[in-house]
């Protein structure tokens, strides 16, 4: 390490693991004398054409000069960094600060020269890309504004690097060089630029581990048992439609197969690529086994070997090598303490995980930090999915563990590109980088539903688990994700309620919800779910227990075509008698019912229905048919794709093709129902593939169930039409940014803070156009008297000490005093019932008009960044906790809905025939406080309290605000890993 007296000190916070472009990962650090020899040998490796568009002109090796020249940094003006993988340099970057006439030069020059050289082997991975957006972080930090570079024409790889980059840049040529000048400032296309490669690159790391072409089996036991050889033969009997292998050094060197499996000693000695090593030995052994895969080029690795940070301290510092250790060869991992991961794909059919059978095929992505949860989640899917079909099924499972590595930021960016997964549910103990998901949920809630459950609310997160503390109750962090289109719920049994409706219905366009069925107490008590849950039901239609399926089927037709109906929910109670309807006659009824009008949601309220459930989502086509001499005699004999008698038929326009439309054998059956999977007629069946387009009703034991994933499901259908135009953020004449930018620099450079007086705080709302009633202070009766005929009458006597501050109700608040004998004679009360004037430290202020008292804050959280919050003032905020919140920062639209999202937001729209309060002014209050924050993040809180909120206008009564210097934003940063 540099040690010179005329170096800086080693910026060690400039070391970072990145994704690259194809999923793998490189380790960025600065560049020191100590790599002198990787320097020289990652030059050999560079081929010739590489070299000259590097120096523009042949150049096969390094003179010791370039060598001590390209080595020797003062991390200021000259800085170098490399990316390497396994130790070694793969690429490198540098940059010379200069001065106006090209020549090196220091600080206050704030332009440098910047120049690449990348491997051949690892170009178009993205790894200049990386760098650049690395080496420019750097020179930001150094005072360095603008990057030029000059480039050979020819050179169009890198010409692309630079212009791809997103940055303003202006491009010139001269003398056979292309010259790029470009600022460094971030720009809206950049970070969209970055945002965009690292959505990609994590993706693809994902994708790797999911669709690996090879597994390996590291610690497969010799003997029946054990983790390793569970997860062995659990890929095994699920198909897998790769290579596997069974490692374990303890074999025999005779030994060749275990479990039918080809075996060996060590991962060396297989031979050819392995994509996918699951790690299944003692920790004390993993960093050799983790060696030996980085070596020989395993892509990534499911640790499910256990005593890390779940064990404790020094499980921590192991859990933290282990990661290094597998990011210096370029690999992901999923764990440690994992359970698996399973992709039900026909293309991979990969169960690398402790659970025994392999979940039906499906469009349902299933995230789990907790193993035993992801049991169970994989249980109730299974249990509620009914029959053979895959519709409820799983595309693909990970369970990670202590979530060292890859998390569920980086899983959800996989299934937001996968074709294969139309819903995505997540079981989450802890949210290691709130900001980050927010965005991706954001992202991902847009184009598919995403339903969370958060465990640990109440406690702090796993041990296992590495996170950022938040200041923020859970609540909040809640709202802000339901903000972001996260459907967010309480227990795993209403994740899998909504998850079966998202995964098999449309989204309602409306909270108008009709009633049917044969249980007139069931339609009620429906009835009374639905308005509970905040949906507008019409009076329930009772069928009677004597109604047959075609009944069902009129009815619900009928519901179905009414305009003015958004979605249908059915209640069925079974009936006795020789004229009852039987399960499959009402499942078909239904189905058929539904299929003439997809657009709406149906959902099924049951009672011990029997099969019921398993008829309803049975896909027409895809389950296998009862043998003739299997149906009950007095059962109607009904075809999968018939209807009921005088049940219409859809038009064939209507009709998407499907499994129905398949080749069929003579006996009716789909092919692949004739052989359900491949291993053998021993193993459970694999489900076919859902039809597209096939709406599968979803079949609930209870009427709360039903009725709270309806409801989930309209909220999310509002979200997304209100996410397809989200407002914009005003822009409003009187604010002074510069102004207010100035104030707060000068009040920094003094030393001012964290808290702000009282002048200090109006004045710098007042740039933002937010007028705050003064106050004057009032130590003496004579004082207040005073301060009284400067403000003018009526004015409000407060006591500002903390335990009496917004106290009406005990006396520390006189309002409306019209003259000064009122004023005195109200001083004088509360001294003698609070103490002396020193103890109470009384203010004057002038009356404001009446109305409803609110509360604004704002605060700058180091984990979910800047939140904007909202409630009346008083006990419905304080006592309730009836408080909206906002991400800022915040559109009109946000401003708007934020007004209107707290239970007691009727008593700002004239509740009882009060008169209405001026909404329109509380909303540039709100807006007008988003943009101060986003403006200037030195300001990490701001509180208006009370804001009175008249029938027109507003007044803001308090203040205070709180400076800090900016906290650091990685989101604005170059991409990197979490540090480890």
């Amino acid at each position: 390490m540099q040690t010179s007296p005329d170096r800086h000190e080693y910026p060690a916070h400039w070391e970072a693991d990145v994704v690259l472009r194809d999923g793998g990962t490189a380790r960025v650090r600065p560049i020191t004398v100590d790599d002198a020899d990787r320097l020289v040998s990652f030059y050999e490796q560079v081929s010739d054409e590489s070299k000259y568009y590097r120096f523009f002109a042949p150049y096969p090796r390094l003179s010791a000069k370039d060598v001590h020249r390209f080595t020797h940094h003062d991390f200021v003006d000259r800085v170098g960094l490399a990316a390497t993988v396994g130790g070694e340099f793969i690429a490198t970057v540098r940059y010379d600060r200069i001065g106006a006439d090209g020549t090196p030069a220091s600080a206050p020059a704030d332009e440098a020269e910047v120049a690449f050289l990348v491997q051949d082997a690892h170009q178009g991975r993205g790894v200049a890309s990386a760098l650049l957006e690395h080496i420019a972080a750097v020179a930001r930090e150094r005072g360095i504004r603008r990057f030029a570079a000059e480039v050979l024409p020819a050179n169009t790889k890198m010409i692309k690097v630079f212009t791809d980059a997103g940055y303003t840049q202006k491009r010139s040529f001269e003398d056979g060089v292309v010259r790029l000048e470009f600022d460094l400032e971030p720009t809206d296309r950049s970070l969209a630029v970055q945002y965009a490669r690292e959505h990609r690159a994590e993706a693809r790391s994902v994708q790797r581990l999911l669709t690996p072409g090879s597994v390996a089996v590291i610690g497969a036991g010799r003997t029946p048992g054990g983790v390793g050889r569970s997860v062995l033969g659990n890929i095994r009997d699920a198909g897998f439609t790769g290579r596997l292998f069974a490692v374990n050094k303890a074999l025999p060197e005779e030994q060749k197969e275990l479990d039918g499996v080809p075996a060996h000693r060590s991962v060396r000695d297989i031979d050819g690529p392995v994509d996918l090593a699951v790690v299944a030995v003692p920790a004390e052994h993993v960093p050799e086994v983790v060696a030996e895969c980085g070596e020989h080029g395993v892509q990534g690795l499911v640790v499910v070997s256990a005593g890390y940070a779940e064990s404790g301290l020094d499980g921590r510092e192991r859990q933290r090598a282990l990661v290094r250790q597998a990011r210096s060869y370029g690999m992901r991992i999923i764990g440690p303490n994992a359970f698996g991961i399973i992709n039900t794909s026909p293309r991979v059919r990969l169960n690398a995980s402790l659970a025994p059978e392999v979940p039906r095929p499906g469009r349902i992505g299933l995230f789990a930090q907790s193993g035993a949860i992801g049991v169970a989640l994989l249980s109730r899917l299974h249990r509620r999915g009914g029959g053979v079909t895959g519709v409820t099924g799983v595309s693909t499972f990970v369970s990670s563990g202590n979530r060292a590595d890859v998390s569920g930021n980086d899983v959800l960016q996989y299934w937001y590109e996968d074709p294969d997964t139309d819903v995505v549910l997540m079981y989450l103990e802890s949210i290691g980088n709130p900001r980050k998901f927010t965005r991706l949920a954001r992202r991902t809630a847009a184009a598919k539903p995403l339903v969370v459950v958060q465990g640990a609310r109440h406690g702090a997160a796993p041990q296992g688990h590495a996170v950022r503390a938040t200041r923020l109750p859970h609540a909040t962090v809640s709202a802000l994700l339901r903000q972001a289109g996260v459907i967010r719920v309480d227990t795993i049994t209403d994740l899998v309620d909504a998850g079966l409706l998202l995964a098999r219905q449309p989204l309602p366009a409306g909270p108008r919800v009709a009633i049917l069925g044969n249980s007139e107490s069931l339609g009620l008590l429906t009835y009374d779910a639905c308005l509970a849950e905040g949906l507008r039901p019409h009076p329930p239609q009772d069928l009677t227990t004597a109604a047959s399926a075609a009944d069902f089927h009129a009815a619900l037709s009928r519901a179905l075509a009414d305009d003015r109906c958004d979605a249908v929910v059915v209640t069925a109670i079974p009936a006795v008698g020789e004229g009852s309807v039987a399960d499959a006659a009402l499942a078909q009824a239904l189905r058929s019912a539904t299929a003439a009008a997809p657009s709406k949601p149906v959902l099924v309220v049951h009672v011990e229905l029997g099969g019921l459930a398993e008829a309803l989502s049975a896909a027409a086509g895809t389950a296998p048919r009862l043998k003739p001499d299997s149906v009950p005699q007095n059962a109607p004999q009904l075809r999968p794709d018939s209807a009921p008698q005088n049940a219409p038929q859809p038009a064939a326009a209507d009709r998407r093709p499907g499994p129905a439309d398949q080749p069929r054998t003579a006996a009716g059956e789909h092919p692949e129902a004739l052989h359900p999977h491949p291993a053998g007629p021993d193993r459970a069946p694999a489900a076919p593939e859902t039809p597209e387009g096939a709406h599968l009703i979803p079949a609930y034991p209870a009427a709360e169930r039903a009725v709270r994933a309806l409801a989930q499901a309209v909220a999310y259908a509002q979200w997304r039409r209100d996410a397809a135009d989200p407002g914009r953020v005003p822009e409003y004449d009187d604010i002074d940014v510069k102004g207010a930018a100035a104030l707060i620099d000068g009040l920094l450079a003094r030393g001012q803070g964290p808290a702000l007086g009282p002048d200090e705080t109006c004045d710098l709302l007042g740039h933002y156009g937010i007028e705050v009633h003064r106050s004057l202070p009032a130590p003496t009766p004579d004082a207040a008297a005073e301060a009284a005929r400067a403000l003018g009458y009526p004015v409000a006597l407060k006591a500002t000490a903390p335990h009496l501050r917004h106290r009406a109700d005990l006396g520390g608040v006189r309002l409306d005093l019209a003259d000064e004998e009122q004023l005195r004679r109200s001083y004088a009360e509360m001294t003698e019932m609070f103490g002396t004037a020193e103890e109470l430290r009384p203010v004057v202020q002038r009356m404001a008009p009446r109305g409803v008292d609110v509360v604004v804050r704002a605060v700058i959280d180091p984990a979910a960044g800047a939140v904007l919050s909202f409630g009346l003032a008083g006990a419905a905020s304080q006592l309730l906790g009836d408080t909206a919140h906002r991400l800022i920062p915040v559109t009109d639209r946000e401003a708007n809905s934020l007004v209107r999202s707290i239970r007691t937001a009727p008593l700002l729209f004239g509740w009882r025939g009060s008169a209405p309060a001026d909404t329109r002014a509380l909303e540039e209050l709100l807006l007008r406080v988003s943009r101060l924050v986003d403006d200037h993040p030195e300001v990490v809180a701001v509180t208006l309290e009370p804001v009175v909120v008249a029938s027109h206008g507003l007044s803001v009564l308090g203040a205070s605000l709180r400076l800090a210097p900016p906290p650091a934003r990685d989101d604005l940063g170059p991409r990197t890993l979490p540090a480890y």
